[in-house]
């Protein structure tokens, strides 16, 4: 089983109403058994929200307010859902707060980003799930074969 941020599926559960359709990853969803997940709104965020990045090991939003709670209980709702479905992999939004793999966004709300992982993110790897971000469909394939 895969989990999938839902927003790469076309579901509008990003900051800002929208979403972040990918067709290689939506392809997977006609391949192989997947499971949808938006850590966000499971941390109990509404959509649409502010935008949040990670700020000195916080994660705030642009009108100052901290997050970092939502964004933790997002995290281990992912994980339990996960372990409840056995995931090995997941494929999730690079950049986000939640579910950057490579990168995340500075923190000074800018558009610039640094190396980081998102919250989520790290909580699945530190939990034994290989995680891929969106850019990365051929090497998951490769890995699951």
């Amino acid at each position: 089983m895969i989990l999938i941020s839902a927003c790469l599926c076309g579901v509008n559960c990003k900051y800002n109403n929208g979403n972040n359709a990918h067709s290689g990853v939506m392809s997977l969803l006609s391949h192989y058994p997947c499971m949808l997940i938006c850590p966000e709104q499971l941390g109990g965020l509404t959509t649409p929200r502010v935008p949040a990045e990670i700020v000195a090991e916080r994660v705030m939003t642009s009108e100052g307010n901290d997050v970092t709670e939502a964004f933790i209980a997002g995290a281990t709702e992912t994980l339990n859902i996960a372990k409840l479905i056995h995931a090995k992999f997941a494929v999730l939004k690079e950049g986000s707060p939640s579910c950057g793999i490579h990168y995340i966004y500075d923190g000074h709300f800018s558009h610039q980003k640094m190396i980081g992982q998102g919250i989520t993110t790290r909580c699945l790897i530190e939990n034994g799930v290989s995680v891929f971000s969106e850019n990365e469909i051929d090497k998951l394939i490769l890995k699951m074969t």
